[in-house]
């Protein structure tokens, strides 16, 4: 008889990463917890939670009820537009990490108040200096 082993654990599917990430930087984006998207959704933040790191696939018709609640089309969960990082890994994950942390939306909410566009093509070019200064170092 043939021992059974465990089999390795299932990676989630890159589009539900996928899906899952834009969930969270929309719902981060305006604002709205966990809970409260959980909420409106009936079902726990737990399965809000399943559904961001993508372990859970969104059905259909969940991915309608969220794109109601965040405001947005249900192709939004699955567009690659430029600046829009796909989760296939390297910088693009990086960047998208950062700008759904609370330090990336607080960041992103200040710069879009900055009305002057030398103003804030300025501010980008002073990080972009910082930033080739700390990689210098």
């Amino acid at each position: 008889m043939l021992a059974r082993t465990n089999p390795a654990p299932k990676k989630p599917n890159p589009v539900d990463v996928q899906v899952g990430a834009r969930i969270r930087f929309r719902r981060n984006i305006l604002g709205i917890s966990q809970e409260t998207l959980a909420a409106h959704l009936g079902i726990t933040f737990q399965q809000v939670q399943k559904y961001e790191k993508g372990t859970n696939r969104v059905g259909a018709s969940r991915l309608q009820a969220i794109s109601e609640a965040l405001k947005v089309p249900p192709s939004h969960f699955f567009d690659n537009a430029e600046g829009v990082a796909d989760t296939s890994g390297g910088e693009a994950n990086d960047v998208m990490s950062f700008v759904a942390s609370a330090e990336g939306i607080a960041l992103n909410r200040a710069f879009a108040r900055i009305e002057d566009a030398t103003t804030r093509q300025r501010i980008v070019s002073l990080v972009k200096a910082i930033a080739s200064a700390a990689v210098a170092a």
